[in-house]
């Protein structure tokens, strides 16, 4: 009798385990994250990893749920829209892509501010970011907030159907698309080439026609869209600007989680932005060894050629300081961020290289 009972206890108890144990893993709190990209993109990498941290370090409690494409909004006004009405809860973009609303975070497009790879990811982790994350909170009224800034892409490089650009001479009656913004086609104006507005989906066939000789874009989206074989061959990789991935989520949702939930969605965007830090570089490896292999010619600009680079686009900066909103604030913060990480790293190399 007494071994009987016993049996029906430890039935009884492992029912009620697996009962709590059910109930312990609903989600207490279910996350609807947009990236307006594929499954082979750094952005898919990133949520990827946010994923996995976010529902494990929760035990559960959070749950996010992946929309790849234009499932739930298609571009930046859409989605932000989305975050604003709770259809979204976190959505990435680009700069150019939510410029309309923010118009500062076209800083990120201002050429040879940011030198490296190692210098971004410095700036990106610092309390910079924090100034920002402020102000885009104060213009949506308190909507939308900046949770970090990760990489898409890589960086920006110019390429071409003609000829190895190495100074800004090389330049010289090239039309070079660009999106239909101003501070793009302000920088290629100030090289000496025209800017020359064209959809992405039309790229392939404007270089095919002669439509644009040229773009500015990281390699991984020349390959993935097979550029070389509508004539792209030149690529100069002068690297003038970042390929920031802007992170945002619906603040309302965000404090209403408690504190130690909220640290676990903090840290979970940590671990994203590493994750899109590292996939471009991998992925570019790749690439570049694929444009050469069909003839493609890569070419590294001398600091002396990039100074002459730089020099020219500096009418840009004051373009940006004079007719951007808080333009002038946040030029001079990204600027001071970005020369405080290279006197760090300064310092760094007058130890490591002893």
């Amino acid at each position: 009798m007494f071994n009987k009972t016993k049996k029906m206890l430890s039935a009884a108890l492992i029912g009620s385990s697996i009962a709590l144990s059910g109930a312990a893993m609903a989600a207490d709190y279910n996350l609807r994250a947009v990236a307006n990209s594929n499954e082979n993109d750094e952005d898919y990498d990133g949520l990827v990893v946010f994923k996995d941290y976010v529902e494990a370090a929760s035990n559960g409690a959070i749950k996010v749920d992946l929309y790849i494409g234009t499932q739930l909004c298609a571009n930046g006004t859409e989605c932000l829209q989305a975050i604003e009405d709770g259809s979204v809860d976190i959505y990435i973009s680009t700069s150019g892509g939510v410029a309309s609303t923010f118009p500062y975070v076209q800083m990120f497009d201002l050429p040879y501010v940011m030198a490296n790879d190692r210098v971004a990811e410095e700036v990106l982790t610092g309390p910079f970011v924090r100034d920002l994350r402020d102000q885009m909170l104060a213009d949506s009224d308190g909507v939308v907030r900046l949770m970090t800034i990760g990489n898409t892409g890589g960086w920006r490089n110019f390429a071409n159907t003609k000829r190895t650009l190495k100074s800004p001479a090389d330049f010289d009656g090239l039309k070079i698309r660009t999106v239909v913004a101003d501070l793009p086609q302000e920088l290629v104006k100030a090289l000496g080439a025209s800017p020359t507005p064209i959809p992405w989906p039309e790229l392939f066939s404007s270089f095919q026609t002669g439509v644009v000789d040229g773009s500015k874009n990281g390699i991984t989206d020349i390959m993935g869209m097979k550029f070389p074989e509508a004539g792209l061959k030149y690529v100069t990789l002068d690297g003038h600007a970042y390929m920031a991935a802007l992170w945002m989520m619906n603040n309302e949702v965000f404090t209403s989680m408690p504190e130690d939930m909220r640290k676990v969605v903090v840290d979970g965007f940590a671990a994203l932005q590493q994750a899109t830090f590292a996939s471009p570089k991998r992925k570019s490896i790749q690439a570049y060894q694929e444009f050469k292999e069909i003839g493609g010619e890569l070419y590294v600009p001398t600091p002396a050629e990039k100074a002459a680079l730089a020099e020219a686009a500096k009418p840009v900066y004051d373009w940006f300081q004079t007719n951007v909103r808080e333009g002038d604030r946040f030029f001079k913060a990204f600027q001071a961020a970005s020369q405080g990480a290279e006197a760090k790293f300064a310092e760094e190399y007058e130890r490591d290289l002893m």
